[in-house]
């Protein structure tokens, strides 16, 4: 399966296949980004996330994005950021992803740095299909040949690119069964 990733590889019986390019455009892929700090990132984050959403302004998905790290830092392993939040009125997800020039603390259980930063935005009443938009993201920035490639992009074009021609990955396990088994 290529990383055009179908919502159905995510989704037990699902009839909706939204792919991932449909929730991220590449207006949203920052590649190079100078963030001085976690804030900043978010900040940064921010602006891509409402970039084809005019109708939601930056500041409320920033608040909406610090008040989520305050639940729990959102800092995954091996570098990597998964920021995220609910935004009322969204009818679906959004994403964005920043590669910065230098790794900032963004407060991992772990203590690395982070340099891949991946943003969502989601409903603020959660579907099946936004569950598994968030596995989906989970599952890829889970593959360290696409974080290597990631990393090794010089624009946010080949940045963009790597992301939706990431080779093969499988759904995990417990994604691919229906419920109830």
């Amino acid at each position: 399966m290529s990383a055009r990733h179908r919502r159905a590889d995510y989704l037990p019986n699902a009839n909706t296949t939204m792919l991932l390019e449909e929730i991220i455009n590449p207006d949203a892929v920052l590649c190079n980004a100078h963030a001085r700090s976690k804030k900043h990132c978010l900040e940064i984050l921010s602006e891509l996330l409402v970039h084809s959403n005019s109708d939601i302004a930056a500041d409320e998905i920033f608040e909406s994005l610090i008040e989520r790290e305050r639940l729990g830092c959102t800092g995954l392993d091996m570098g990597v950021a998964f920021p995220h939040c609910r935004v009322d009125g969204l009818k679906q997800s959004v994403a964005a992803l920043i590669r910065l020039s230098e790794a900032v603390d963004f407060d991992a259980a772990n203590g690395e740095p982070v340099d891949l930063v991946f943003g969502l935005m989601v409903p603020l009443n959660l579907e099946d299909c936004h569950y598994a938009d968030i596995k989906m993201i989970t599952s890829l920035l889970g593959d360290a040949g696409l974080r290597g490639r990631l990393r090794s992009a010089s624009t946010s074009s080949e940045l963009y690119d790597s992301l939706l021609h990431a080779g093969s990955l499988s759904a995990p396990d417990q994604l691919a069964k229906p419920k109830g088994n």
